[in-house]
């Protein structure tokens, strides 16, 4: 899948991801948020009993497995990019003090299924090198 096709399933998966986390009680605070570093697909809020959390989420979505699941696409390198990122819109924010992490959620959809599949990996990763997000 190349092109146009790829990038309107990626929609649609981020879409249903951010539908997901309002049914969770995850409060979207942006979407495709970007700047010259790279882009955050989902930024929302979770309230937890210790305080709200700042979480980044990268959305995957894949038709199939047969390139393996969609989680498996955020290896090292999109993780220190995302790192990157995250860290950036935290110093834009005046956010360096509150509490964030990082999520992937992992959307298997068939063409011919109308509900996706949808797997939420909170925490999913450390941010990658020493202090990247405490600089």
């Amino acid at each position: 899948m190349r092109g146009w096709l790829a990038k309107l399933l990626g929609n649609k998966g981020e879409r249903a991801a951010a539908r997901y986390l309002r049914q969770q009680g995850y409060k979207i605070i942006a979407r495709n948020w970007s700047n010259h570093l790279g882009e955050l697909d989902i930024i929302a809020q979770q309230k937890t009993m210790d305080g709200p959390v700042l979480v980044f989420v990268e959305v995957k979505t894949r038709k199939s497995t047969q390139s393996g699941h969609p989680h498996e696409a955020v290896g090292h390198h999109k993780q220190s990019q995302l790192t990157r990122v995250g860290l950036s819109y935290l110093k834009t924010h005046g956010l360096l003090n509150h509490r964030a992490r990082f999520d992937v959620i992992s959307i298997l959809w068939p063409e011919d299924t109308k509900k996706p599949q949808i797997d939420h990996i909170q925490n999913a990763f450390e941010p990658p090198g020493r202090g990247q997000m405490y600089s």
